[in-house]
């Protein structure tokens, strides 16, 4: 549903967006995340068609982004970071104005309008204007309007933010709930947390360049190493530590714990264990510690920063 190949953007002499590559199959979501100024929302305006590439090419739901642009706009849904509200409109002449735009049939529009807003938690300001809306809800007011032409394609950028911990679930469950019907989405957030919870595939964007993608636990276990445990038992380890070592990769320890790294842990675990028993250690719990995406993201970015001044250094 969205094939990205090679895609570059220049503004003058700055390289916005260089070389970026990635597929998005119906009905799975693609995470991207970087910091402020990586090129994320250059790449989005580029997939909607609102600005031309300065080369390679992009494909949404089979349709060319430069040569068939009216087919892409309907093939989509956009939520941006300026919403771009009209807020003296009450909400839904807003959607209803929208739906004119699409040429969608008004009373198809009211119907699909007085939904949404329901699976939003809307409803019940249908007839307000919405400058009198709080930010939780304009965003999801936007998300709305994004979904009121019923697009395949969904690309949104920081979808969650400015809304409460409720607000914000409702919506991570709509979007799971959307994916059902095979909808494809690209997300741009910060929240690391979220994009976890909801991607099936990551990327990582650095300087306009995609640094590291592919699925969480591929992330993981490139940037963050083989899973890790911890162990704790009752009183000191004292020499035990180094009966570990030979067993497992013992990444830190202190009094009474200790953490590794196995390959292999259904068959490492029971091993040190046995170890430690026949030493006189009690084993008091033996966990997997959560490594988690901002820990990958986090490491791929200092790995890039690394590679980066090699890059550049003075041959």
């Amino acid at each position: 549903m969205i094939e990205v190949q090679n895609l570059r953007k220049v503004f003058d002499n700055f390289i916005a967006v260089d070389d970026v590559s990635f597929t998005v199959g119906a009905g799975e979501v693609l995470a991207v995340l970087g910091p402020n100024g990586a090129g994320k929302t250059t790449t989005v305006r580029m997939m909607t068609s609102i600005i031309r590439p300065t080369g390679g090419t992009c494909r949404i739901a089979g349709h060319d982004v430069v040569t068939q642009a009216p087919k892409v706009r309907a093939s989509v849904g956009v939520l941006t970071e300026q919403h771009g509200l009209y807020e003296r409109m009450k909400a839904m002449e807003y959607l209803d104005f929208f739906g004119r735009v699409y040429r969608i049939d008004r009373a198809q529009v009211q119907r699909d309008a007085l939904r949404l807003m329901e699976r939003f938690d809307l409803a019940e300001a249908l007839d307000r204007r919405i400058g009198d809306y709080s930010k939780g809800m304009k965003q999801k007011l936007s998300l709305v309007r994004a979904l009121i032409h019923n697009p395949p394609v969904l690309l949104l950028d920081e979808p969650t933010s400015a809304m409460d911990p409720q607000s914000a679930k409702l919506v991570r469950d709509a979007i799971l709930e959307l994916q059902k019907d095979r909808r494809t989405f690209l997300i741009t957030t910060h929240n690391l947390s979220e994009a976890q919870t909801l991607a099936d595939q990551i990327a990582i964007i650095r300087r306009g360049r995609i640094v590291a993608s592919g699925t969480f636990e591929a992330l993981r276990r490139r940037f963050a190493g083989e899973p890790l445990m911890e162990l704790r038992v009752n009183g000191a380890l004292d020499g035990a530590t180094e009966a570990a070592k030979h067993l497992v990769t013992v990444t830190e320890h202190g009094d009474g714990w200790l953490r590794y790294q196995t390959r292999q842990p259904e068959r490492d675990n029971p091993a040190l264990v046995r170890a430690l028993t026949g030493l006189g250690v009690e084993v008091v719990t033996l966990a997997p510690v959560t490594q988690t995406l901002e820990d990958v993201y986090l490491n791929a970015v200092k790995e890039d920063e690394a590679d980066e001044r090699t890059r550049y250094l003075p041959e």
